[in-house]
């Protein structure tokens, strides 16, 4: 009976250390530090997480008071998603202005600080970078947050990414294996499906993964995406084609040789909750070789955890997963979180230095604000004259995909007004009727400038544009998603990204000339 009991506690410990569960609140829940204390290892972060950079130092410190031992991830890719400033925006650009810039140094720099500072907060693992191709510029989940559309590039600021990720404590997390580039379906939503064989795979969304592979990311998630050329039945997180015989598969045998974690990517999400559900879905892809269940951005209390520890125990004991694929997982995420203790560097200057206190509420310049004004192309300069007098922005906006949030602000109206005093903002949307007429009608004698995310991606916001600047010549356009549209507007501003950074640095153009 007692050998009995300890099989049991130890199934149940390595059940609940291969969760990485989120929670509601911005200190820890009497459940959660349960649960760390019975055995679970890691713990997801999220916007709704965190106040101040002082009180997410508090949280993690009272996590790891329980378990010093700890992952506290977060997806933090900077750009247009942030945890960290999701109130204001984030004080970095995101992939795409990087990869536009193409200077392997400055991702390296960005992404060490960027690390320095999470880890100066106590967090150690980053869902993050995204390694995605961005080779379908129709893609409605990827495009800024990927570095480009060409392999190569990806692969070098991947590499780039992941170095300064690392050399900063921080466990890098190369996203959404194997390559959500070519996508036409957010996995938020339902099942995206690429019909590419494996030899454009191989010389498209692998490449980036392997060069990743080879730098020594800690960690790689999967993506919930249908490739029927390594799988006809299974989507990537449950296909053991993809994650044991690609991902994990030493070289020698036509796989990347991965040797670090695999996290899965939300399991909440529709593309797996709706169509294996929650408890099957965890447990084939443990059993596909996931070491770890990421989950938590929309399901956040005890049950879930409770019921996915038991689901995944349950299927040990009828002999749907194996104990030793389940015990190899829970030895995995233990040894990560050493790793990530062992790394915490004492150099980052804590929250008592105030320049890190200032860049992290956004009051600092510094390398993201540097960075987005070399990302800028801006057209129409020569003849562009300063305003005079108060600008009207226009915002077109569409529903923002989950990945960013709806709670982040983005475009330059908030800089534009400080600049330019007197300035007024409207928003629009595709409900809102007649844009192009509105617009003008709205601004009466005031300049016009027109804010826009993947303009090419929407008919309505392009015929609005369009009769804008028909309607007011002067009009200034500034493109903040992938710029896949010619110029339009007297002066044109593709910013490759919408973080606040290159709203300001859009803001500037604008006020200044």
């Amino acid at each position: 009976m007692t050998t009995s009991v300890r099989a049991s506690d130890t199934l149940t410990r390595d059940a609940l250390a291969v969760l990485q569960p989120g929670f509601t609140g911005t200190s820890a829940p009497t459940w959660l530090l349960r649960q760390l204390d019975e055995g679970l290892v890691s713990v997801g972060l999220f916007g709704r997480n965190i106040d101040s950079p002082e009180q997410l130092a508090l949280l993690t410190e009272q996590l790891r008071d329980v378990r010093p031992e700890l992952l506290v991830a977060i997806d933090e890719e900077g750009g247009d998603v942030t945890r960290l400033e999701a109130g204001t925006g984030s004080s970095y650009p995101g992939n795409l202005a990087l990869g536009h810039i193409d200077d392997p140094d400055l991702t390296r720099a960005v992404a060490h600080e960027l690390g320095s500072r999470l880890a100066a907060a106590g967090v150690n693992l980053n869902w993050a970078p995204s390694a995605d191709v961005n080779s379908n510029p129709d893609n409605p989940v990827i495009g800024v947050r990927s570095f480009g559309g060409d392999p190569e590039l990806v692969a070098r600021h991947t590499v780039a990414y992941v170095e300064g990720l690392q050399a900063a404590g921080v466990a890098a997390c190369v996203k959404h294996f194997p390559g959500h580039g070519d996508t036409a379906v957010d996995s938020h939503h339902a099942m995206p499906r690429i019909d590419a064989d494996l030899e454009t795979l191989r010389a498209r969304e692998l490449v980036p993964f392997a060069a990743a592979v080879d730098a020594g990311s800690k960690c790689v998630m999967s993506a919930h995406i249908l490739l029927p050329a390594l799988d006809e039945a299974h989507p990537g997180t449950l296909s053991p084609a993809a994650l044991t015989g690609l991902l994990r598969a030493p070289r020698s045998e036509g796989g990347l040789g991965h040797q670090g974690l695999i996290v899965t990517d939300g399991m909440e999400m529709r593309a797996i909750s709706a169509t294996y559900g929650l408890e099957r879905g965890s447990v084939l892809a443990l059993a596909a070789g996931a070491d770890a269940i990421c989950v938590g951005g929309g399901l956040s209390g005890e049950d879930t955890v409770l019921r996915l520890r038991d689901a995944l125990v349950r299927a040990v004991r009828e002999g749907v997963l194996t104990e030793e694929r389940l015990a190899d997982a829970a030895a995995r995420v233990r040894g990560l979180a050493a790793w990530a203790r062992g790394a915490r560097r004492s150099d980052t200057g804590g929250l008592a230095d105030p320049a890190l206190r200032a860049d992290l509420t956004g009051s600092g310049a510094g390398i993201g604000l540097e960075a987005a004004r070399r990302a800028l192309v801006v057209t129409g300069l020569e003849g562009y004259r300063r305003p005079s007098g108060p600008l009207f922005v226009a915002a077109l906006t569409t529903v923002a995909n989950i990945a960013v949030g709806d709670e982040t602000p983005w475009g330059p109206a908030a800089e534009l007004e400080r600049m330019v005093p007197g300035t007024r903002t409207g928003t629009y949307g595709s409900a809102d009727g007649d844009v192009g007429a509105r617009v003008p009608a709205d601004a009466g004698e005031r300049p016009v400038v027109v804010v826009v995310r993947d303009l090419h991606r929407h008919a309505w916001m392009a015929e609005a544009v369009r009769r804008i600047a028909a309607a007011r010549p002067e009009t200034v356009v500034v493109e903040m998603g992938v710029p896949q549209a010619p110029p339009q507007g007297a002066l044109h501003i593709a910013t490759h990204g919408a973080a606040r950074v290159c709203g300001r640095a859009a803001a500037e153009v604008i006020a200044r000339g």
